[in-house]
């Protein structure tokens, strides 16, 4: 196992360590961990790029480490009433229809879906959305705000996305 896997299997790690702390209300060390697991996502992605460990396992692993974090913090924020159920059902949705489309390129054309700036971009706006209602306990219009502005950034990557897939299957 290289080490941007190893950073991988340390964020699959985290996020049952991450919930406990949340639902426990010791928000400051939820956010530490939450913010290790954005910083170990970076790495893993620097090192692979750099030193030309790019892994199959990796390329999978990687997404849904990084999912499996948003969509942790997304249910337990719901359970805590910061956010409101919707934003489960539009991020799950995105998220499953993503999943599909990668699943036909890849059958289809033996493509694999990487990620953009786009993605990349909503990502930081969603996790930075997560970090600020996690650690402040901000008014319901300040919450709706914050996180109206990532569902609206995680929808454009879609749309975005979307777009590059009807690109490639059209490719012969």
């Amino acid at each position: 196992m290289n080490v941007p896997n190893l950073l991988t299997v340390i964020r699959f790690m985290l996020i049952p360590v991450f919930g406990y702390y949340l639902l426990e209300g010791q928000y400051k060390i939820a956010v530490f961990l939450f913010l290790l697991s954005s910083l170990t996502d970076i790495l893993d992605g620097y090192i692979a790029r750099k030193f030309n460990m790019v892994t199959p396992w990796g390329k999978l692993a990687d997404p849904l480490a990084d999912k499996l974090m948003q969509i942790t913090a997304t249910v337990l924020l719901i359970i805590q009433k910061k956010i409101p159920l919707i934003i489960l059902f539009v991020i799950a949705a995105k998220e499953l229809l993503m999943g599909v489309g990668s699943i036909f390129l890849y059958k289809k054309k033996n493509h694999v879906v990487s990620s953009n700036w786009y993605g990349k971009m909503a990502t930081v706006v969603f996790n930075c959305t997560i970090v600020l209602i996690i650690l402040f306990n901000f008014s319901s219009p300040i919450n709706a705000v914050l996180i109206w502005t990532a569902v609206l950034s995680t929808m454009f990557a879609f749309v975005m996305y979307f777009k590059a897939f009807v690109k490639i299957n059209k490719k012969t």
